[in-house]
């Protein structure tokens, strides 16, 4: 029996512990080449903010369902 707990993954704002909804995609560019995608998670109350963080700097690329972001495998 493996000691591996699988727990859902949690929203990246700071203090939240609310479950994740959103995957929220971006990139530096004055740091990390075109493709590559680091990523923030999300709930539902903070995903506005989070977006319009990344955005204002435009290093957002993408916002996804978590569920769809996981089927993709990425």
């Amino acid at each position: 029996m493996s000691d591996e707990t699988f727990e859902t993954p949690v929203c990246s704002a700071k203090g939240c512990r609310a479950d994740a909804l959103w995957v929220l995609a971006w990139n530096n560019p004055k740091i990390h080449t075109p493709e590559r995608r680091k990523t923030w998670l999300a709930c539902e109350e903070h995903r506005e903010h989070l977006s319009q963080f990344l955005g204002v700097r435009a290093f957002l690329k993408d916002v996804v369902p978590l569920e769809e972001w996981e089927a993709r495998g990425a």
